[in-house]
């Protein structure tokens, strides 16, 4: 079973996650700040990490920074959660060691496509040891959601 965890301060957006992932089969662990989603990992570290980008405790590059000093056997997926396309942050977050983002807020289909982009784009979390996060550039996923969103000029999807 695939282990995800999503650190958000806001409880709807945990609660629809785990609804949404918890019926494909992943357990998923919450946590409402940077500092309480470190602790669980320092306990057992997930495949996949989403993160909001606006922690009300630490900033994001921080958080990231933190989960990759852990030095675990298997490196966890950091997916972003934007509230809107922000290709600063965007590249900071990839700098950071992020492999992508999801802009919400999100559906079902939305959150399980990025789920299936992100474990289509490399190695498996047990050989994340040695991965780094992809280069500046952004996927396929993000590249047509970004173009989705301009075209249509509308910040939610």
């Amino acid at each position: 079973m695939k282990r995800c965890m999503f650190v958000d301060k806001s409880s709807v957006i945990r609660k629809v996650a785990r609804r949404i992932l918890s019926g494909e089969g992943m357990f998923v662990a919450e946590a409402a700040t940077g500092a309480a989603a470190i602790d669980l990992c320092a306990t057992e570290m997930p495949d996949i990490i989403v993160v909001d980008s606006s922690l009300p405790d630490m900033q994001l590059t921080e958080f990231i920074g933190h989960i990759r000093s852990f030095g675990t056997a298997a490196m966890p997926l950091i997916i972003v959660l934007l509230v809107e396309l922000d290709l600063g942050a965007i590249m900071r977050a990839k700098r950071a060691g992020a492999h992508g983002y999801l802009l919400k807020p999100f559906n079902r289909v939305q959150l399980l496509d990025r789920f299936r982009a992100m474990q289509t784009q490399g190695a498996s979390p047990a050989q994340q040891k040695t991965r780094r996060a992809p280069g500046l550039s952004m996927t396929d996923y993000e590249k047509g959601q970004a173009l989705s969103r301009m075209s249509s000029g509308s910040r939610s999807t």
